[in-house]
């Protein structure tokens, strides 16, 4: 479970809208704040330039981050992240503490691998329409992915993917599976070429008029 990321933060004890809104503009830190485990929930700042740096790297989101509060050092998940609509500005962050021990659930991005060769467009030409971005994983904090890999390659027109066609790495569940299969939803489907069905139908009706 150890980190690559190391986070530094600051105790802080002025809590509510003003004192956050004071954090980011006078401060230019972002409030957060650490929970779960043992220990109670603590209020805690980053500066802003540091978290958006950790920001540009995707596995930051999906790591055991080392958050060092005023040199005590906890491990922890970036569990929500609030940014502002319309600025490349940071507005609130929620870290949730680990333990070995403990399963924990977190949102893992999907890579979609072999879309250039994939049969059902390269040969077909259909197209690729992506359903989801990220899947909901429970796992030990040990076996965290840092994504789930989606071969495209052998997908054919007219093929829709599912979370149950995943391939989870070992100790890495699906906790939408274990809902039954209303909650199996779709990841990726290959659309057949615009017109592909309208030729087929056409067709059929040649052949049944003669």
């Amino acid at each position: 479970m150890s980190s690559d990321y190391t986070v530094s933060a600051k105790a802080r004890a002025d809590v509510g809208k003003g004192a956050s809104r004071r954090l980011r503009r006078l401060e230019n830190e972002v409030p957060a704040i650490v929970y779960g485990g043992s220990s109670a929930p603590q209020m805690i700042s980053i500066l802003h330039k540091d978290f958006l740096w950790f920001l540009e790297d995707e596995a930051f989101f999906t790591s055991v981050l080392t958050l060092d509060i005023d040199g005590k050092k906890e491990s922890v998940v970036l569990k929500d992240l609030q940014r502002h609509p319309a600025k490349l500005k940071l507005i609130h962050a929620d870290f949730l503490r680990v333990d070995a021990n403990t399963k924990i659930t977190l949102h893992v991005p999907l890579h979609f691998l072999n879309e250039d060769i994939c049969v059902g467009v390269k040969t077909q030409g259909g197209n690729i329409i992506h359903a989801a971005t990220d899947l909901e994983v429970q796992c030990l904090p040990k076996d965290l992915p840092e994504f789930i890999e989606v071969d495209m390659a052998l997908i054919e027109t007219g093929t829709t993917l599912h979370i149950s066609d995943l391939t989870l790495p070992a100790g890495v569940e699906s906790p939408a599976l274990a809902l039954g299969e209303d909650h199996d939803l779709a990841i990726a489907t290959v659309h057949a070429p615009r017109g592909a069905s309208d030729s087929s139908d056409d067709e059929e009706d040649a052949s049944a008029e003669e």
